[in-house]
């Protein structure tokens, strides 16, 4: 069990940055959760709450706070939950709805959905975390995010004081988005703390119609079409593990905290010539950060100290071993403003700054 007092950041970050706690709180059930949180909020310290540590950059200097990290687990499914595989007579009009504790791992939960037959989350295979940090980012990759198939998100409310429950489309879910990432309850945490998230998904043996064109490449299929559940997690693990967004302890490339900007959404005619743009209405498109990163003359790789992109994907900030958050700030910095500087857009960080700022 961690010391409440000074336990290092560094050590529950996927980018193994970050100072130590004011006081570290586990909490492996629903009512300690919600203790942890209600005390501290009622002796007026800031919280932090602390998931899988995968979308965290958290200061130098630590936080002074409480930090409680969430443990809770447990899944059921209104279908029954033998552990057991699918197959094609299985396969139900309704679906299976599926309600999982916010402190469970994100990846061992899809893997779990692929092997009981489970359909809409299998090209989400990978994704570091927990559960309950997906509906506050609105989690998405290569064609499927989690407002898809969210049926309910069940939380506790700071304000309140109390238990409440959302229905999917009263979640507010937007490109990498939600009420939840929206509505503040200080300058460290969020006015609601995700108790559990229940999904509808369908069942059956094929995935999700293939939405994304590598994902379809690296299937042999056409976009659009569908594809054998495990085949399609096996695929979306390869492409993320070639670029390194697979957690490896052994690969510094995967010392991150994944993309580290959002696509930028901008006016359809300020996409630069011949950068990638998807439509996102009202005259509006979504381009690449990643393309204009690598045209604004940054590779894979770049950096000169600790703290470099990685050498497989320059979406990726990566720790070298021995980096600074100080270090990493300084290369986000240098590559927003690059870009900035090259096509008058300017890129929105997407892991959550603790005591820090670009």
């Amino acid at each position: 069990m961690p010391d409440p007092a000074g336990e290092r950041l560094r050590d529950h970050t996927t980018l193994r940055l970050g100072g130590p706690a004011g006081r570290f709180v586990v909490a492996t059930t629903e009512a300690e959760l919600v203790e942890a949180v209600s005390t501290a909020d009622a002796a007026g310290e800031p919280v932090l709450l602390l998931g899988g540590g995968s979308n965290l950059v958290v200061a130098d200097a630590g936080f002074a706070g409480t930090v409680v990290a969430v443990a809770t687990t447990g899944l059921t499914s209104d279908t029954g939950d033998t552990g057991e595989a699918v197959g094609p007579d299985d396969a139900t009009c309704g679906g299976a709805l599926v309600t999982v504790a916010a402190g469970a791992d994100w990846d061992g939960f899809v893997a779990h959905a692929v092997e009981r037959g489970w359909v809409g989350v299998e090209a989400l295979s990978g994704i570091p975390g927990a559960v309950g940090s997906t509906p506050i980012q609105n989690v998405g990759a290569y064609g499927q995010d989690v407002a898809q198939t969210i049926a309910r998100v069940r939380v506790w409310d700071r304000v309140l004081n109390r238990v409440r429950t959302f229905a999917g489309p009263d979640c507010d879910f937007g490109y990498r988005s939600s009420r939840f990432k929206a509505e503040r309850y200080d300058a460290w945490g969020g006015r609601h703390v995700v108790l559990d998230v229940t999904f509808q998904l369908a069942v059956g043996t094929l995935g999700a119609p293939v939405a994304y064109a590598e994902l379809a490449r690296a299937l042999g299929v056409e976009q659009g079409r569908r594809a054998p559940l495990a085949d399609v997690r096996a695929a979306v693990l390869g492409l993320r593990g070639g670029k390194g967004m697979v957690l490896d302890a052994e690969d510094h490339d995967t010392w991150s905290a994944g993309s580290f900007f959002t696509n930028p959404v901008v006016p359809a005619a300020e996409v630069p010539e011949g950068a990638p743009a998807w439509p996102a209405g009202d005259g509006l498109a979504k381009t690449s950060a990643a393309w204009l990163i690598e045209h604004a003359g940054f590779a894979r790789g770049h950096g000169a100290g600790p703290a470099r992109l990685s050498t497989k994907h320059t979406l990726a900030l990566t720790n070298r071993g021995d980096a600074t958050t100080e270090d990493l700030l300084a290369l986000a910095r240098e590559v927003r403003d690059g870009v900035h500087a090259a096509f008058g857009i300017t890129l929105v960080h997407e892991p959550v700054l603790v005591g820090c700022e670009l």
